[in-house]
């Protein structure tokens, strides 16, 4: 991710993609320089170097590169819980072919689990994510986290999830969403339809504790605040403000999991607080070229 750097340490190399990944697992370590992620500094110690591998296995292009430049399988931490409860885990493994979207699994009180979105496609990968408990469903936020989700819901034995405005990117879903109105598609779980960044976007909410927003909106670290990408949003701008103005008063959660951008855990009124200030934000934007290199990480 990045320039390549010099020298015998951790380093990014030119394939780096800006997608952010890297510098979510590894603050501090991995920043953006020029447009692009580097190497700040050498890690001091080992959760800074649990950091860095971390990154290097998450980054879609592997830019990330050790010492060496071998990843080490042994020092792959995902599946890797988000909290202390374990009910989330990030898969970490990012795929090109969904722009390195993040992706994760939500773990249920029976034993199984949904993943949200998809990391990228391999038999050996599946494995790990289906070995805390069986996969029952593959839940896509949206047509741009698509690629993978045949594979695996086909491999788990899920039922693949997409919202009927996104449905020609999984035309072969086994569950369509449709419509605006939230959907409780499991015990604790809603589905809520969000369109704006595309037409079939979807939140999904777990046990008014977590929120998978795809790329509807994230944690942004330069603002330190929730933000939408309004650079990057293929429907419609003014659709996406009135998803926000339809559903703000009913999002409920601590936890904020986008696609891309940061992740971010606070209380339940002060996520509601900033959901209400980015409704008040989003209805003054209007539609713009669509610019990667605006995005506000």
């Amino acid at each position: 991710m990045g320039t390549e750097q010099v020298g015998h340490g951790w380093r990014v190399d030119g394939r780096c993609t800006n997608c952010d990944v890297a510098r979510q697992l590894a603050p501090g370590l991995v920043g953006e320089v020029a447009g692009r992620s580097a190497v700040l500094r050498q890690p001091r110690g080992a959760a800074e170097a649990a950091g860095l591998h971390a990154a290097a296995h998450a980054c879609p292009t592997r830019s990330v590169r050790p010492p060496g430049g071998q990843l080490d399988p042994a020092r792959d931490p995902f599946p890797m819980p988000l909290d202390d409860t374990g009910t989330v885990l990030l898969c970490g493994h990012n795929s090109p072919h969904t722009a390195g979207a993040n992706s994760y699994l939500l773990r249920r009180p029976d034993s199984t689990s949904m993943m949200i979105d998809t990391p990228r496609w391999s038999p050996a990968l599946a494995a790990r994510y289906e070995a805390p408990g069986p996969v029952t469903d593959v839940l896509l936020t949206h047509r741009d986290h698509a690629a993978h989700g045949r594979r695996y819901a086909d491999r788990f034995h899920a039922r693949l999830w997409i919202h009927e405005g996104d449905l020609d990117a999984a035309p072969d879903a086994d569950r369509v969403l449709r419509g605006t109105e939230p959907a409780e598609i499991a015990d604790g779980v809603l589905a809520v339809p969000f369109p704006g960044h595309t037409r079939g976007s979807v939140l999904y909410l777990a046990d008014e504790r977590y929120c998978f927003s795809g790329d509807s909106f994230y944690w942004s670290r330069t603002t330190a605040d929730i933000e939408v990408a309004d650079s990057v949003t293929w429907y419609s701008i003014r659709e996406l403000a009135a998803s926000l103005t339809r559903t703000a008063d009913r999002l409920r959660f601590e936890w904020l999991l986008p696609g891309h951008g940061d992740r971010r855990h606070l209380p339940h009124q002060e996520m509601a607080a900033r959901i209400r200030h980015l409704t008040t934000r989003a209805r003054e934007l209007t539609p713009r070229p669509v610019d990667f290199t605006a995005v506000r990480w």
